[in-house]
């Protein structure tokens, strides 16, 4: 069994053919498969082999590769399944059902119910506000 901590990964059990799974991508570096739970028909999981909990645990050198699977998975609902377009998210930590980053693709149709986001939108109380917040963000970002 795969275990992180004191507690099983699913996707680790996943990735070493511990648990069944749609496989729709295995990669030396990512594996794709079936959500349990689908949005739509074709909703697929994507994560990398290695175990990290969230999008910024992955190395530097592995983010464009990660995200060039997940560009040819968003191509693969239009083309295969024939969907309009695609949803293509992900949650880190709060929401984040198993504790394995994992990026949803998700195909879309025009009409096909989902809502755009599932949380309320709240707007800034000023631009000054807005402006904080930005300043805030940058520096964490440059240092």
């Amino acid at each position: 069994m795969s275990a992180v901590g004191d507690k099983a990964c699913l996707f680790c059990e996943i990735i070493n053919g511990e648990r069944e799974a749609h496989v729709v991508l295995d990669a030396p570096d990512v594996m794709a498969f079936l959500d349990a739970r689908p949005l739509f028909k074709g909703h697929t999981l994507l994560v990398p082999r290695q175990h990290v909990e969230m999008l910024t645990d992955l190395p530097g050198e592995r983010l464009g590769p990660f995200f060039g699977h997940a560009q040819r998975l968003a191509g693969a609902m239009e083309s295969a399944l024939g969907a309009a377009g695609s949803f293509v998210a992900m949650n880190n930590r709060v929401s984040q059902s198993v504790p394995h980053l994992h990026v949803h693709v998700v195909p879309r149709n025009r009409k096909d119910g989902l809502r755009g986001f599932f949380w309320p939108r709240q707007k800034y109380d000023s631009d000054a506000e807005a402006a904080g917040y930005a300043a805030r963000l940058a520096e964490a970002i440059t240092g």
